[in-house]
C-alpha cells in the first residue's frame, strides 16, 4: 500500500514548482524538466525547467466518498497501490504503470473500462493546473481550461492537482475470451455488450481485445468479482505471457492487481523485440525489470545509439519506419480499416479497445472540445506498435501519413503521443485549433508553452 503524501507535502512540492517557473529567463519556453516520458516523439531535454518532483504522489483518498486528491505527476502504478487495498481504483486505469494521471488527462488515456466509462479526464471533477503565465487556477468541469484540456499535451498547461472519482474494484477478475474469424461478427458482439453491459446473462465490466490476423481474433470480457470460483489465479509475470493466453484458454482468472497490469509485463507483446519472452532470456530477466518502462528505456537507448538502423544497413535491410500509434475509429468502420490496414501496412498483432465518451453534448458539438469524438458513438481504438519496411530514399514518415488520411476518411482519430505529419490547416480542423488557441491566448498571453501543433508535428 501506498501512504498518502498530505497536503502540507503537496503545499511545498507546489512551492518547489513556483519557484522553477520564476528561475525560467523570461521569454524562454516554459518545459517540464523530467527524465522519463511514454511518449513516442522525440521531445526535448531541458536542464532549466519545471522541477515537478514534489508532485508525485497521492495526496488523500476519501474511501467513503470514493474520491481522491492526486499530484499531477503520480504514476498510475503508485495511484492504485494507494486506492486498491481499500477496494477502490480510478474509474480507467490506463496499461502501463508509469503513465501519470496528469499525463492520462492531457494525453487521453484509454483501457477497457472505456466502453462504459470513458476516458480518464471524464472522472476528474476538479483540477489545479499551472499556467502559462506562471499561475496555479482551478478549473471545474464546463470550464474553457478544463474542457480544452484534454488532449492539449502540457499546451495550455500542467496539472499539479487532481480530485478523481474511483470505482469498487473486488479482488479478481474474470476473463472470458471469445474468438472471431469475422470483424463483422467481432463487431455485433462490441455492440451488444456496449449496449447492454452483458454478455450470455453476465455483467460485463471491461473488454478489449487482440486481432492476430483477420481470421483470428479474440475479444476478451472480464467480470469483477470477489469471488474466483474453481480456477486458481493466473500469473503473467514468471514464465507466461498473457497475450499468447487469449489464443490458448477460453476462460481465465487474475487478481484485480495482476489483470490492471496485465498488459505492462510484456509492453502488450513488444517486449519480444528484446528477447524477453524467450524462455531461457526469460528465466534469466528479472520479474521487477520486466516492464514497460525498463523497455522504453531500452528502446531510448536503440534510437539513441541508432542500433537497429546501423544492423539493418550491416544485414542490407531496406530502412525501416517506426508505426507507433493509437487511433480511434468509428466501430461501424473497423472492418474497412482493419482490411486497408492489412493490406497496406500489414502488422499484427493488434490491440482493440472499444470506448464511448461519457459526456453528452448538444446536437453538433464537441464533449470535449480539443478531441472530436462524438457522444453516443461507440469507437474502437486500435493500436499497432512496431516497424515496416519502406526502403531506402522513401519520404519522411509515409506509412504514418497514409494511416493519418485513411482514419480520416472514416472518420475516425488519431491519438497525438507519437508523430504526427498533418498539415496546419488539417490539425486546426480536426483538433479544433481556433478554441485551443483561444483558451491559450487567456492563461498563456505570452506565450510560454508550446503550441500543440508544434509539440504534436514539429515535436518541440
Amino acid at each position: 500500500m501506498s501512504t498518502p503524501v498530505g497536503w502540507q507535502q503537496h503545499r511545498e512540492g507546489v512551492a518547489r514548482l513556483l519557484t522553477s517557473y520564476a528561475a525560467i529567463p523570461p521569454g524562454d519556453t516554459v518545459r517540464l524538466r523530467k527524465k522519463t516520458s511514454n511518449l513516442f516523439r522525440p521531445r526535448e531535454q531541458v536542464a532549466t525547467g519545471l522541477d515537478v518532483s514534489g508532485l508525485d504522489g497521492v495526496i488523500e483518498v476519501d474511501v467513503r466518498g470514493r474520491t481522491a486528491e492526486v499530484q499531477g505527476m503520480c504514476t498510475y502504478e503508485h495511484l492504485v497501490a494507494a486506492t486498491l487495498p481499500h477496494g477502490l481504483v480510478p474509474y480507467v486505469v490506463p496499461q502501463l504503470r508509469t503513465i501519470t494521471l496528469g499525463g492520462a488527462v492531457t494525453g487521453l488515456g484509454i483501457e477497457a473500462t472505456s466502453f462504459r466509462l470513458g476516458l480518464p479526464h471524464e472522472s476528474v471533477l476538479a483540477m489545479d493546473v499551472l499556467t502559462g503565465g506562471g499561475e496555479i487556477v482551478t478549473v471545474m468541469p464546463g470550464e474553457p481550461l478544463f474542457d480544452a484540456f484534454p488532449n492539449s499535451y502540457g499546451s495550455l498547461g500542467y496539472a499539479t492537482r487532481l480530485r478523481i472519482a474511483l470505482a469498487p474494484a473486488p479482488a479478481y477478475a474474470r476473463l472470458r475470451h471469445l474468438r472471431f474469424s469475422d470483424v463483422g461478427v467481432l463487431e455485433k458482439a462490441i455492440a451488444e455488450v456496449t449496449e447492454t453491459g452483458e454478455w450470455d446473462g453476465e455483467q460485463v465490466d471491461a473488454m478489449d481485445g487482440v486481432a492476430f490476423a483477420p481470421d483470428d481474433l479474440v475479444l476478451t470480457l472480464a467480470h469483477w468479482t470477489d469471488e474466483p470460483g474453481d480456477q486458481w489465479p493466473s500469473d503473467y509475470t514468471g514464465g507466461h505471457v498473457f497475450y499468447r493466453s487469449l489464443q490458448q484458454r477460453e476462460t481465465d482468472v487474475l487478481t484485480m492487481h495482476d489483470y490492471l497490469w496485465r498488459w505492462d509485463t510484456d509492453w502488450f507483446w513488444c517486449s519480444q523485440a528484446f528477447g524477453a519472452q524467450h524462455p531461457v532470456v526469460r528465466a534469466v530477466w528479472p520479474r521487477r525489470l520486466r516492464r514497460s518502462d525498463v523497455y522504453h528505456r531500452l528502446l531510448g537507448l536503440d534510437q539513441r545509439f541508432d542500433i537497429s538502423r546501423r544492423l539493418d544497413q550491416r544485414a542490407g535491410r531496406p530502412a525501416a519506419e517506426r508505426v507507433v500509434q493509437d487511433v480511434e475509429v468509428p466501430l461501424d468502420r473497423l472492418g474497412e480499416f482493419l482490411t486497408w490496414f492489412d493490406a497496406e501496412v500489414g502488422m499484427r498483432p493488434l490491440w482493440l479497445c472499444p470506448l464511448r465518451v461519457s459526456r453528452e453534448a448538444a446536437p453538433g458539438a464537441r464533449p470535449w472540445s480539443s478531441y472530436p469524438l462524438e457522444a453516443g458513438t461507440t469507437y474502437v481504438n486500435v493500436g499497432f506498435w512496431g516497424t515496416v519496411r519502406v526502403g531506402d530514399g522513401a519520404e519522411d514518415g509515409p506509412t504514418n501519413r497514409a494511416i493519418e488520411a485513411k482514419v480520416s476518411e472514416l472518420g475516425g482519430h488519431k491519438s497525438l503521443y507519437s508523430e504526427a505529419f498533418y498539415s496546419p490547416e488539417d490539425f486546426d480542423r480536426l483538433y479544433n485549433g481556433d478554441n485551443l488557441r483561444a483558451v491559450k491566448q487567456q492563461y498563456d498571453p505570452d506565450g510560454r508553452l508550446t503550441s500543440l501543433y508544434d509539440k504534436a508535428v514539429h515535436r518541440r
